[in-house]
């Protein structure tokens, strides 16, 4: 006769882990990210802001020769790299300016433009390549100016999802100066009227009054857009004498910002910031925007500009956040510029790479699910005559191994970074040969551990807890692997520039919750909901505490999945009583973690703070339609969707038939099932509140679904075996290796799959 195992009440427990989810959030708080350094005071407050744009210009632009007024420029204020964001994609110098002017993402390029006859219009979905500014500018009078398809270009903007304004910096003060027709577009206000216009910078001592006409005057340098190396270093050398004599020129009680405020090049990339005047002396730029020292975003420049002269932002439709101080910037100005012009070769390579390999990725282990499925139907053993053939233990030791390597390949990548490929010719190739020794690396010393050979659950619990670790050390020491790593996120995306990103979230949760779901099987059932909510509730924490993962939403997903896990690991079925209480759990350390976040000031806000803000006071329809349009975007662009299908597909048609193995290994180890519909929720919660579909949760399946694959086999090996229930065993081994060879025979004799089949589907 078989035994049910002894049921425990989950009540207790569950209420403890809903106590754990409102002090997680708590003490996030004793956790918050540091305060960057104050950055200029009141009493740091500037007469004039200048703000000064050269499209193009990156710090391997800048040296100590060719460029002597940036260089000096750059020694003694602050500098940063620049993520030139916009509504276009790459960011070219109309859409740049317009950006700067708006303090939101815009886009101009091709407005008011009409296709030639004959000429179909350009594919909205090809990649653009930057157009050079040009702009009609009309001169009424002679002192200001007029843009005639200000009118279009306002109406641009009323279709794009982000709530942009042109000229909202310019509304913002009394008197905008303009120099040069970039400056006249950022300068523009809504209806087209430029307060004070020159075409270029005038001569001394004109140049002195026209720089104090005004409280705000932006100035075009130019664009550096040459193809050639020697083109490059002409214009940049000519943006260098023009700021030459705007520094002449530069009235008393002035702090100018110069900025490479567009791309001229088809794709993007990270762009040279400096801010000189009082308070600006040494340091790293950064804002509340982008979270880590060194990098700012364009629509940071606007708030910037508005905050020296004691202006109020308005939030409603700026994005941005005033630029402050932060520690870390080498004494050595080579160096420090070096830094920048790595950032933005790794931030490109990355970029250019990510699409190969995670299309290669989701190709392999296509490739494997599909050899897969003959062996699993050959390893569906039973106790008759005619069962059939086992298939080679070669053939199946090959392919666990192979198992094992594509759910290591992931962490793999992220591990890559530590070594600098992106500074070699050749970079996908050298990357790839990085990530593939990394990958065998791992992979060899995970199937050399006694752990992984002798136990059924033995491969899903180390590469579970290596993927974990992984994230999770990473998260500990910034974030640096995922920074404009290949398998991280990348600032020329201008999303994240800290925490944790989509793909690192897929397998922290897969690492987590198959980790907690492996432990939970070796303790009583009782203590197996303790066990999940203790592991869940620091992975909480490493993903929504400020400094380290700076995620609420996926904080939140993830207290989603860990309360799931912990309502079904001690086995049966998933009750109404089970449910509430897990849902209960949910919902409190989401409301906590929403109350926390939203009473931060609004400078150290995460993502759900924002919103919940926003909310509040009628401004979250452009964060709601942003969010929705990148959903849809992440959708129908990445691989990671094609995977994250392809495994659900795989899951639910091969896995979980009767010769699949899956619902075996579910029968046997409760723990695993749990984890898996944990994961599941978590990852798709997940996606949809960080704006990346299933991003997620392909990276999610990437990570757990080859491991399941191998546990599934290694049950099917054992259908057929017979073992007796240890009556003295509180949790009875079952498929430790080989069932047959650990336990004598006895005559009452059952399978291997049953002493917790019976407590559960």
């Amino acid at each position: 006769m078989l035994r049910r195992p002894a049921s425990a009440s989950t009540a207790p427990l569950l209420t403890l882990l809903a106590l754990l989810g409102l002090v997680l959030p708590l003490a996030g708080t004793l956790f918050a990210a540091p305060a960057a350094a104050a950055g200029p005071t009141e009493d740091d407050e500037a007469d004039y802001v200048i703000v000064a744009g050269a499209a193009g210009l990156r710090w391997d632009d800048i040296d100590a020769d060719r460029t002597p007024n940036l260089w000096k420029l750059a020694e003694r204020g602050s500098i940063g790299s620049l993520s030139t964001r916009s509504a276009h994609t790459p960011t070219c110098p109309a859409d740049g300016w317009l950006t700067l002017g708006a303090g939101n993402y815009a886009e101009r390029t091709g407005v008011g433009e009409e296709p030639a006859d004959g000429v179909a219009e350009p594919d909205p979905d090809a990649p653009q390549l930057c157009q050079k500014l040009d702009v009609a500018i009309e001169r009424p009078d002679a002192v200001g100016a007029y843009l005639p398809d200000q009118e279009a270009v306002v109406e641009r903007q009323r279709e794009l999802p982000f709530g942009t304004v042109p000229g909202a910096l310019a509304e913002s003060v009394r008197c905008t100066a303009a120099v040069g027709p970039g400056a006249a577009v950022a300068a523009a206000r809504s209806f087209g009227r430029v307060d004070r216009y020159h075409p270029t910078l005038p001569a001394a001592p004109e140049a002195k009054k026209a720089f104090s006409e005004c409280l705000l005057t932006i100035v075009d340098l130019g664009a550096i857009d040459g193809r050639s190396p020697a083109q490059r270093l002409r214009q940049t050398a000519a943006a260098d004498k023009q700021l030459g004599q705007l520094l002449a020129a530069r009235p008393t009680n002035s702090t100018l910002l110069v900025a490479g405020v567009a791309d001229t090049e088809a794709s993007s990339r990270l762009h040279a910031v400096i801010a000189d005047g009082k308070g600006w002396e040494g340091g790293y730029l950064t804002s509340a925007t982008t979270g880590r020292a060194g990098y700012l975003q364009l629509v940071d420049l606007a708030p910037t500009a508005l905050h020296l002269l004691g202006r109020d932002v308005p939030k409603r439709i700026m994005v941005g956040h005033p630029a402050v101080l932060a520690d870390g910037r080498p004494a050595d100005l080579d160096q420090a510029t070096a830094a920048g012009t790595d950032a933005d070769r790794r931030a490109a390579a990355a970029r250019t790479v990510s699409v190969s390999f995670f299309w290669l990725l989701a190709l392999v282990q296509i490739g494997l699910f599909t050899a897969v499925v003959p062996l699993l139907r050959r390893s569906y053993r039973h106790a008759g005559p005619t069962g059939p053939t086992p298939p080679p233990q070669r053939l199946v030791s090959l392919l666990e191994v192979l198992l094992t390597g594509a759910s290591l390949a992931l962490p793999a990548a992220l591990i890559a970074g530590v070594v600098p490929w992106w500074r070699f010719g050749r970079r996908g190739l050298i990357f790839g040969l990085v990530t593939a020794g990394i990958t065998l690396l791992l992979t060899f010393v995970t199937v050399r551990l006694p752990v992984y050979r002798k136990r059924t659950l033995g491969p899903v619990g180390v590469v579970a807890a290596i993927a974990a670790a992984v994230v999770g050390i990473d998260l500990i020491t910034g974030a640096r692997l995922q920074l404009n790593g290949v398998a991280g996120y990348s600032v020329l995306e201008g999303t994240r520039y800290a925490g944790i990103g989509m793909v690192g979230m897929g397998v922290f949760f897969a690492g987590v919750l198959l980790t907690a779901g492996t432990l939970a099987q070796l303790v009583p059932h009782r203590n197996r909901p303790l066990l999940v909510g203790a592991i869940g509730a620091a992975g909480v924490l490493l993903v929504g505490i400020p400094a380290l993962g700076a995620d609420a939403g996926g904080a939140v997903a993830l207290t989603a999945g860990v309360c799931l896990t912990a309502a079904l690991c001690p086995g049966g079925w998933l009750t109404f009583k089970r449910l509430a209480l897990a849902m209960l759990a949910g919902l409190a350390a989401t409301v906590v973690f929403a109350l926390v976040d939203v009473r931060q000031p609004v400078d150290q806000q995460g993502s759900l703070g924002r919103f919940l803000t926003q909310l509040s006071d009628g401004t979250s329809g452009p964060t709601l339609s942003r969010l929705g349009g990148a959903n849809r975007i992440a959708l129908f662009t990445s691989p990671l969707t094609v995977l994250a299908l392809v495994s659900a597909v795989f899951l639910w048609v091969v896995l979980m038939r009767p010769w699949g193995g899956l619902k075996r290994l579910y029968g046997i180890y409760p723990p695993i099932r749990a984890a898996v519909a944990g994961l599941w929720l978590a990852s798709i919660v997940g996606g949809l509140l960080g704006g990346a579909a299933l991003n997620v949760m392909g990276a999610a399946a990437a990570t757990a679904i080859p491991v399941l694959t191998l546990g599934a086999m290694r049950v099917l090996g054992h259908a057929a075996d017979r073992t007796r229930i240890a009556e003295e065993s509180p949790n009875p081994p079952m498929s430790e290796g080989n069932p047959v060879a650990e336990q004598p025979p006895a005559p009452a004799r059952v399978s291997d799959d049953t002493p917790e089949a019976v407590s559960g589907p």
